[in-house]
């Protein structure tokens, strides 16, 4: 009986025995891209976009965007009523939003990212902004968080 137990841990440990995953890490490799580098068409897309969305904090009026600008699914999350609440928030803690400053271009495989730092009203507001463009020139994702000098590329995809 002993035996036949031995046996079958030493199954379980041979067929339990883990795989090596091999990724590709050129995919997740984000490099700070030159001035010279920057397609201007683009990151002017990047900033009104930008913009339309935080100005919509001191209108209350946002014009939808529409398949030519942005993915299916920013479209879908870009609500009304989602910025509504979020512009609330910001409005009180924050004060009218002013403008956007370009403070980074980086570039992944897939996707170039503008970040933007938000100026408000209040001193105490230190809010950034990135904007994800895709290969096909479409805004991929919107992200407001807290201000870091450093550009952590952790959080550049979450």
């Amino acid at each position: 009986m002993k035996k036949a137990g031995l046996i079958i841990c030493l199954l379980l440990l041979i067929g339990c025995k883990s795989k090596t995953v091999n990724r590709d890490t050129e995919d997740l490799k984000i490099k700070k891209v030159s001035g010279s580098e920057i397609n201007a068409n683009q990151q002017q897309k990047a900033y009104d976009l930008g913009k339309r969305v935080l100005m919509t904090c001191n209108t209350s009026k946002f014009k939808p965007f529409n398949e030519t600008e942005v993915t299916k699914s920013v479209m879908e999350n870009t609500t009304e009523e989602r910025l509504t609440k979020t512009c609330q928030r910001f409005r009180q803690y924050y004060g009218s939003f002013i403008d956007l400053k370009l403070e980074g271009v980086y570039k992944t495989k897939q996707e170039v990212i503008y970040r933007y730092h938000a100026l408000y009203s209040k001193k105490v507001a230190n809010k950034e902004l990135r904007v994800f463009v895709n290969d096909e020139n479409l805004i991929s994702a919107i992200k407001s968080m807290d201000w870091d000098e450093k550009f952590d590329a952790k959080l550049a995809n979450q």
